[in-house]
């Protein structure tokens, strides 16, 4: 396991260097958009249109934050991840059509689709710890911009800067390994073995028991 202090945006090449059990912390832009933001950025895509931000590199951020603005200037309340899996169907568009090479949320990882398109285009899956929305939005030094507000606060398109963001964990990296599966496996292992081992206990048991009954 390495730990790496990266700067958005990030070649394909610092993707392929990470691995899984490798510990990040980002320092530069990260984009913040979910459900809604999604829908409304294919949509302008598929009437000819241009995103109002360049995406080669970027890392974004599944999240819904909390923010306020004061004065000219929008604030951080809270920011914290939101479940990964929602997104199966829009990520690998992303990731293959916009150049995102980092990509961060909480949950069980994502999907088959998404973890080919890490391995074809050279990105990685980035876990954040769900419940420390107040930690991490001490880690945004200033909210750049803000699109398509209209969506509503959580559903719009953040661009934070961030200094010293994370710990963040690579648990699905550009090689197809995936954290989530091989606990999954040691899990299943370690399960298989407990049901060895009880049922033995209880064969053992039951001789036990059949010798003691048929004692004269």
């Amino acid at each position: 396991m390495s730990e790496y202090r990266i700067h958005t945006p990030v070649s394909e090449e610092q993707a392929r260097k990470l691995k899984v059990g490798d510990i990040v912390i980002i320092d530069g832009i990260v984009h913040v958009w979910r459900d809604r933001a999604y829908d409304h950025a294919l949509m302008l895509l598929k009437q000819g249109e241009t995103l109002p931000e360049n995406l080669q590199g970027c890392a974004h951020w599944h999240c819904g934050p909390i923010t306020r603005k004061v004065a000219e200037n929008w604030v951080v309340i809270s920011a914290g991840p939101t479940t990964s899996r929602r997104f199966d169907n829009l990520e690998p568009i992303a990731i293959r059509d916009w150049g995102i090479k980092l990509i961060i949320g909480k949950g069980l990882g994502m999907g088959p689709e998404v973890a080919e398109a890490l391995k074809r285009y050279g990105a990685v899956y980035l876990s954040a710890v769900g419940g420390a929305a107040s930690y991490y939005g001490k880690k945004i030094k200033r909210i750049r911009d803000v699109h398509w507000l209209d969506l509503g606060m959580p559903e719009a398109w953040w661009v934070f800067e961030v200094e010293d963001f994370g710990p963040l964990e690579v648990t699905m990296d550009s090689y197809g390994r995936n954290l989530y599966h091989d606990i999954r496996k040691q899990v299943d292992r370690n399960l298989l073995k407990a049901y060895r081992t009880l049922d033995n206990e209880v064969r053992e048991t039951e001789n036990t028991f059949k010798t003691i009954k048929h004692k004269p």
